[in-house]
């Protein structure tokens, strides 16, 4: 099996950013990163201020906004469909969870408070979300009564929420699980679900179907609150939890700070070899704000703070460039 290979590269910052911070979220529309919520001391959020950084000129600025600007947040989730950024749940200051769903133009700077008035996603944070063209899709997460296994899609073309078909007891209720669009389904990869687990389910929007497959090769360890991207048939994650602070959320776990690729087709897992150990690599993290982007005409991940295994937030970003199909 040849080995897979990728390049961090660590990106200058410029300018007064958001700082260290964890539990935030990451959109990126063009050459632009939006971040919104987060927070420095566990559980409480630090502010609702919408931080931009230039990918170009490697600059931080805060954006001008109006409209229905969301309260401060931890726990959020954040994807972009075109020029619109969809921001939802999320655990606020008194430490309730929430379901709003708000959009976030950035042509015009203005949030706006989305309601349908029809069947919603139940409260919650530590979920995940993705995209594509059309739909932002959110699972799981922690719900008001216990972890949360259900899967939505929010149709950005009829300002719908659509609930897929529960997957029953065959997925565990879970936080911080990867979410990923591949080859026509949704991924859910890992999480917590009272411990970390390692198993890999898909949703089939054209059957309306549930399955679990069962993967091979360089397999990651069980973990949660994780990176996550996918780009074309894989799905790439890095780092995340591997082993739980006996503290909970107030203290840091064991965090790794591997990369690994899934081929959706084949089902195998590989490690990437991505200079784990040197200065330009992210090292051993969770809990970051992570989105798909592109840098130098090539995709990948782009990953920004988290926490450390010292407990300490971070404020640093990184890019990740996967070679793949050994391209």
């Amino acid at each position: 099996m040849a080995a897979a290979q990728g390049k961090w590269v660590k990106l200058d910052q410029k300018g007064t950013g958001p700082g260290a911070r964890s539990s935030h979220a990451i959109a990126i529309v063009g050459h632009k990163v939006y971040a919104f919520g987060g927070e420095f001391t566990p559980r409480l959020p630090v502010d609702n201020k919408l931080h931009v950084f230039d990918l170009d000129t490697l600059e931080w600025s805060v954006a001008f906004v109006s409209g229905d600007i969301p309260p401060p947040r931890v726990g959020v989730t954040m994807a972009a469909v075109k020029d619109t950024i969809y921001v939802f749940g999320g655990r606020d200051s008194e430490h309730n969870e929430l379901n709003e769903l708000y959009s976030f133009d950035t042509r015009t700077n203005k949030w706006a408070l989305i309601s349908s008035g029809e069947s919603w996603p139940a409260h919650r944070s530590y979920h995940s979300t993705t995209a594509d063209d059309r739909n932002v899709y959110i699972f799981g997460g922690c719900g008001v009564a216990g972890r949360l296994n259900d899967l939505w899609a929010f149709d950005v073309v009829d300002n719908k929420w659509v609930q897929f078909p529960s997957p029953g007891e065959s997925i565990k209720g879970r936080g911080g699980p990867g979410l990923a669009v591949a080859q026509g389904k949704i991924w859910v990869v890992y999480g917590f679900a009272g411990e970390e687990v390692d198993d890999v389910h898909y949703f089939d929007p054209a059957h309306k179907t549930w399955a679990q497959v069962e993967t091979s090769g360089e397999k990651p360890t069980a973990r949660s609150v994780f990176s996550t991207v996918g780009i074309g048939k894989y799905i790439v994650i890095s780092g995340g939890e591997i082993d739980p602070s006996d503290q909970g959320h107030l203290g840091a776990g064991k965090f790794s700070g591997e990369t690994y690729v899934l081929d959706t087709e084949t089902l195998a897992w590989k490690k990437l070899e991505d200079g784990l150990g040197s200065d330009s690599h992210p090292g051993p993290r969770g809990w970051c704000a992570f989105a798909g982007g592109r840098r130098d005409g090539r995709e990948g991940l782009l990953v920004y703070g988290g926490n450390s295994p010292s407990n300490d937030r971070l404020d640093d970003i990184f890019f990740l460039t996967p070679f793949l199909d050994g391209k």
